[in-house]
């Protein structure tokens, strides 16, 4: 099964820019892996990831997400370009997206690869250190969730790892990687004041009742890499590493356990395996499927930067 390029969507959103795609209306999202992504070429070529998926099984995603989420694809993956303040809120676990949406709904655990900043660019994650449960309910109710939230000052190159439970918003001027579980429930807890027209539902009740006060998102500068590669950030839901090469061609092997999401985020590159060969440009992303097993990743010329999701 030879590996495959993704057609990404691009979403509409009042705090979007014109990064990702040049368009009338501010995009503010391209989702370059998820289950209903369509397939670019090849002999998948119009087929979604998800009917894929569901048809070749373990020689697609491999061992490991068989195991977690059977033949559904179990990762959603997106690029945005933040140019305002996004909605503060918090996404739940998988027990409680079962409880509150109905069953064969998963939770969202997350994580964001910092691309570009402004100076001084921040985005908000957790609250602050011993707010209690009565405090939090008195700021959502009251008006005052802003007084009690962690801002944390974020630079290209790091890494800020979401738990379920983690309340949270990107802030203007970040243009970013963001992996996740696959889901997109998203419970708002304020949405800045936004008149009707812009701003959308707050979901109140449905957030407290999943907000863990003491959960925190950290920024972790990029990993020391060793032959071009390191991880950025892991958890059981999914491994997001870095990619960097001035010139060689990185080895890397799925080993059949995972399916590798391979993304270009800057430069130009050559990936090939056994019997087959793919240029990507930046922001492309390549599927390569569990069994693929050994592959190499280098630039078609000066440097490269690239990351890639497994689960």
């Amino acid at each position: 099964m030879q590996p495959f390029r993704l057609i990404p969507e691009y979403r509409e959103r009042v705090w979007g820019g014109q990064r990702l795609q040049a368009a009338p209306k501010p995009i503010g999202e391209a989702w370059v892996v998820y289950e209903n992504n369509r397939v670019a070429d090849g002999p998948w070529a119009g087929r979604t990831l998800g009917a894929i998926a569901a048809a070749e099984g373990e020689r697609l995603l491999g061992k490991r997400p068989l195991r977690q989420t059977g033949v559904r694809f179990p990762l959603l993956i997106k690029l945005l370009d933040c140019q305002d303040w996004l909605s503060v809120q918090v996404h739940p676990n998988n027990a409680q997206a079962v409880q509150l949406e109905g069953p064969g709904q998963f939770g969202k655990t997350e994580a964001w690869h910092i691309l570009e900043a402004a100076p001084a660019a921040q985005l908000i994650s957790g609250l602050r250190p011993n707010t209690t449960p009565e405090a939090l309910n008195k700021a959502v109710y009251g008006g005052s969730l802003m007084e009690i939230v962690q801002y944390v000052n974020v630079k290209a190159g790091d890494t800020v790892f979401i738990r379920a439970g983690t309340v949270h918003a990107l802030g203007p001027g970040l243009l970013l990687y963001e992996v996740q579980q696959t889901s997109d429930i998203t419970y708002r807890v304020f949405d800045w004041n936004r008149p009707a027209s812009a701003g959308r539902e707050l979901h109140l009740e449905k957030s407290l009742a999943v907000i863990d006060p003491a959960a925190v998102g950290r920024a972790e500068p990029e990993p020391e890499l060793q032959a071009g590669q390191g991880v950025a950030t892991q958890c059981e839901y999914f491994t997001l590493e870095i990619l960097r090469s001035a010139g060689e061609a990185i080895r890397r092997d799925t080993r059949r356990e995972s399916f590798h999401a391979l993304t270009i985020i800057d430069g130009q590159a050559r990936v090939s395996g056994n019997g087959w060969e793919a240029p990507l440009a930046r922001f492309e992303t390549l599927l390569i499927p569990a069994e693929s097993g050994e592959y190499a990743v280098g630039p078609v010329e000066g440097n490269l930067r690239a990351l890639c999701s497994s689960v």
